[in-house]
């Protein structure tokens, strides 16, 4: 990758480079991204490395169609490829795979030795943190959905969780929480606590 010329842009107040990749394909990379080595080609070094892990060489003892495949790239794409439409949510905020997970099939491994389903999604348990071991699980998309750093998380008598978690588990309606919290600003222990008229909460 070489940087040809800063274009004036600035994203997340870093400097915008544009800069023509190994390939002869021209990109335009924010300095951080740069220094930091999370971009190191336009993209077509994963797309490279994708045909090849996808040959005998690199897939064959799980088979070429293994469905942990397509997350594993989806999870490099994030991170790495600054033209993927998801780039600024993961990668373009400091977000990066773990060196040994580069390898497809280290992650595979993994996954199947950490409970995978077919019906689980890849999920980081700290939203702020990497793409590693120590903090990925595999989960519902429901569970995935709680967890996303967006999410209203309420602290009631010791416990943590989502407006949606609370709704739930107290048999509550998500909208009537919502409405009690947000729009009537009750305290939370009101909001969690008090029936609504002709319906008891889940014991």
């Amino acid at each position: 990758m070489v940087v040809l010329y800063d274009t004036g842009e600035r994203k997340d107040r870093h400097v915008v480079w544009h800069c023509r990749c190994d390939c002869g394909n021209e990109v335009n990379v924010r300095s951080s991204d740069l220094i930091s080595g999370h971009t190191t080609s336009c993209g077509c070094y994963n797309r490279e490395r994708t045909a090849e892990v996808k040959t005998k060489h690199g897939m064959a003892r799980y088979g070429k169609q293994h469905p942990v495949y397509d997350a594993w790239t989806n999870m490099i794409q994030r991170c790495e490829n600054p033209n993927h439409n998801q780039y600024k949510d993961y990668g373009g905020r400091g977000i990066t795979v773990c060196a040994e997970w580069h390898d497809p099939v280290v992650f595979i491994d993994w996954a199947l030795a950490n409970n995978w389903r077919k019906s689980l999604t890849l999920d980081r348990v700290n939203n702020d943190g990497n793409y590693e071991p120590g903090n990925c699980r595999w989960v519902t998309v429901k569970v995935q959905a709680r967890n996303k750093r967006n999410n209203h998380l309420i602290t009631f008598d010791g416990k943590t969780q989502t407006m949606a978690g609370w709704a739930e588990e107290l048999n509550i309606s998500y909208n009537v929480l919502k409405q009690r919290i947000d729009q009537y600003h009750w305290p939370i222990e009101r909001a969690l606590t008090e029936p609504i008229r002709g319906h008891k909460h889940a014991s």
